[in-house]
């Protein structure tokens, strides 16, 4: 193991079959739309598929949880024992993934050492999250993780490596694994096993880039990392003083990404409240935030927290925040002066904690503006849309600040999320 904690793994692919029904996006999007997942289904049929062994989110509310997870880890044993797998041991993956927008998103995949990774707010480990990480979305991860015998990954590690030292050379890469089209909508994915000569320059690149104040920003699956790290203390905890280093659970299967590739780009993750009084909480907000008010579709001011008609320019200063909305009655801006958050995110996500924990309603976390104001029209829900954070600032943010507040953002669209492919033995 090298300083970086990041090393080869022994990789899982399917031996035969179709990719194209093998691979599913990540199991935390379209969490609002089951009719993605429904078409997923129909897609795979009873072919051997990632989407028979990871539960999507979009399941864990319909009551039947326990008997999800006891088909996955009964599917799990079934792929071992049936030889749909061909192991590539003591590997590394160079991926190349081209996006629905047509650009190439490039990854590395391998495994990251949770000793080195610590989640909390004031971590200075070399893997540290970069959202407030919600404890209680942990243990139903663990519990689909508990009593499996294999990891499939969506986690994504940034680097800050404006030279493209790491993951640049590995173009060089030519023993090709797969090269298929991902379904609805996910664009394409090509993968090149990595040569000794290319991994052992990686790692030298990886090294020298440890040498700064952060290594690893968890870009996306913050909670699915938190839920191997939090299943790996429980094995150790069992199996005693002296067995980390004989833990497969102690590593969890990874894809490094660039913060400078080209193709990332941060989106941002907007809100979706349902089963509430949109026009209620709207006049909440208001009364909640000095000099906040609403301004209609037609620039009319709606509402005031002083029910004043104007506060000038007020929320046109560098400092104020504008966060769009949208409901059953149209849409709008809501306008605070005087945020108590540097972020957007922040200041909205602080008052709708509490708005919830007090009055009741639910949260949906939604990519894309269309679908977002779609959901947020329907009766009883209202939508609110968040700006797009500067990638740039990410890790020194986090150094100096630490984690920021959760979702908020996504590293391109939810069909551009990782799609599960490569799988990994954790017992």
């Amino acid at each position: 193991m090298s300083k970086t904690g990041f090393s080869a793994a022994d990789i899982l692919l399917p031996a035969k079959g179709n990719y194209e029904t093998w691979a599913v996006v990540a199991c935390d999007q379209f969490t609002s739309q089951p009719e993605y997942w429904e078409s997923a289904e129909k897609i795979v049929g009873d072919e051997p598929s990632t989407l028979r062994v990871i539960l999507p989110e979009a399941q864990l509310s319909d009551g039947h949880t326990d008997e999800h997870i006891a088909k996955i880890n009964q599917t799990m044993r079934e792929y071992l024992a049936g030889e749909i797998f061909e192991e590539h041991r003591d590997s590394m993956i160079y991926l190349e993934r081209v996006q629905s927008d047509g650009r190439i998103r490039r990854g590395l995949i391998g495994k990251i050492d949770l000793e080195e990774y610590d989640y909390s707010p004031d971590s200075s480990s070399l893997v540290r999250a970069t959202e407030g990480t919600v404890l209680d979305r942990i243990p139903p991860r663990q519990a689909v993780r508990r009593d499996a015998s294999l990891e499939l990954p969506h986690i994504m590690l940034l680097i800050d490596d404006p030279e493209n030292t790491v993951i640049g050379p590995l173009a060089g890469c030519d023993d090709k694994i797969y090269d298929f089209d991902l379904m609805l909508g996910g664009g394409h994915a090509k993968a090149f096993l990595v040569d000794e000569d290319h991994k052992a320059k990686a790692m030298e690149a990886l090294e020298v880039l440890a040498d700064s104040p952060l290594l690893f920003a968890v870009g996306d699956g913050n909670h699915s990392l938190a839920s191997a790290k939090a299943h790996y203390e429980e094995e150790k905890a069992k199996a005693g003083p002296g067995s980390e280093d004989t833990l497969l659970s102690r590593y969890a299967l990874v894809e490094v990404v660039n913060l400078y590739d080209e193709a990332l780009e941060f989106e941002p993750i907007h809100r979706v409240l349902f089963d509430v009084d949109p026009a209620a909480l709207l006049s909440d907000i208001v009364q909640a935030f000095p000099g906040a008010r609403i301004v209609g579709e037609s620039g009319e001011i709606v509402g005031s927290s002083k029910e004043e008609k104007c506060f000038g320019d007020e929320c046109n200063n560098a400092g104020a925040h504008r966060i769009r909305f949208a409901w059953a009655e149209g849409e709008g801006t809501l306008c605070i002066p005087k945020p108590p958050a540097q972020l957007e995110v922040g200041t909205l996500q602080g008052f709708l904690d509490t708005y919830l924990e007090v009055k009741g309603g639910r949260i949906d976390y939604v990519h894309g503006d269309e679908v977002t104001i779609e959901l947020g029209r329907k009766e009883g829900c209202i939508a609110f849309l968040l700006p797009a954070m500067d990638k740039n600032d990410l890790f020194r943010s986090i150094i100096a600040d630490g984690p920021l507040p959760r979702k908020t953002f996504s590293m391109g669209h939810a069909e551009d999320k990782r799609y599960y492919i490569e799988a990994r033995k954790i017992k």
